[in-house]
């Protein structure tokens, strides 16, 4: 009795889910700190006046915190990655790539104070809002990072293009933000082009060094438990889908094997197990993958 498969036990619902709100958040939140801007150097035309700009960002921060739920929900209900409620809000606290992780939560928590501040923007007063409201041009760095580093499709094309023309405007609206109003200010107007130019540099650096090269899930973190559980688990649906699992026994699988197992990463970060060998019932030969 010979088996084999290729099995990949990521590309679950849930995962399609948590990626597709995850996007979509990122796509909401640059268009709220592209409004955001034009909205300070007051842009506004007979067509657009400044207080649609204005309705229009305050709608789109919601809208970004409605999809960053869901994101979190359906990552949560996902047990390939042992995420954990309290990463939630506590950041760093996740087994699964602690740090890019990390980094999405303290920018949900920003992204929290930013929206709890605007809504009671009366009562906190003007001073306030505005300070924490600054929070917002470290929130969407922070995010855009997290999208790159704990992404299991950063280096699909259309992933990557969503990100270039997220990190397009916003550069862009930033740049027009800096020369808005110039000379006034031109030491701080420089010192922060220089600062947003080297944190670009640094990201475009660390992207092509890190996410998009071969083997940045096990450097990113990735804890080796829901590699193997998943990879087991899809060893076992492929004995069952061959008709010849009842040679072995019932399943879940439950029986001596000798032999060989050997494992593989590939250029994708897809882990393959393949193990050799045989059992009491005969002789068993499984190739299984799950992609990080």
């Amino acid at each position: 009795m010979i088996l084999a498969s290729d099995v990949v036990t990521s590309t679950t619902p849930l995962w399609y889910a948590t990626r597709a709100t995850g996007v979509i958040a990122l796509v909401l939140l640059t268009g709220s700190v592209v409004l955001g801007i034009l909205v300070q150097v007051r842009f506004a035309t007979d067509r657009w006046p400044r207080l649609v700009a204005i309705g229009v960002h305050r709608n789109l921060s919601l809208l970004v915190l409605a999809f960053l739920t869901l994101h979190i929900l359906t990552a949560e209900l996902d047990t390939f990655a042992p995420v954990g409620w309290f990463a939630v809000l506590v950041p760093f606290l996740s087994a699964y790539r602690s740090l890019w992780l990390g980094l999405g939560t303290v920018a949900f928590d920003l992204l929290l104070a930013i929206t709890v501040t605007s809504l009671l923007r009366t009562r906190v007063g003007h001073r306030w809002w505005r300070l924490v409201h600054w929070a917002s041009y470290a929130c969407w760095p922070l995010a855009v990072v997290h999208g790159l580093g704990t992404g299991s499709d950063t280096t699909q094309p259309v992933i990557l293009g969503i990100t270039a023309v997220c990190v397009a405007s916003v550069v862009v609206a930033g740049v027009w933000r800096l020369n808005s109003g110039w000379p006034e200010q031109a030491g701080v107007r420089v010192a922060a082009g220089a600062f947003g130019a080297l944190v670009l540099i640094a990201g475009v650096a660390w992207t092509m060094a890190g996410p998009l090269r071969p083997g940045w899930a096990a450097r990113a973190g990735t804890p080796v438990s829901p590699v193997v559980q998943s990879s087991a688990t899809a060893g076992a649906t492929a004995l069952s889908t061959t008709g010849s699992a009842s040679a072995l026994g019932s399943l879940p699988l439950n029986t001596a094997i000798t032999g060989t197992s050997t494992s593989s990463t590939s250029a994708r970060d897809q882990v393959a197990v393949t193990i050799d060998g045989s059992s009491v019932s005969g002789t068993l030969a499984a190739s299984t993958g799950s992609s990080q």
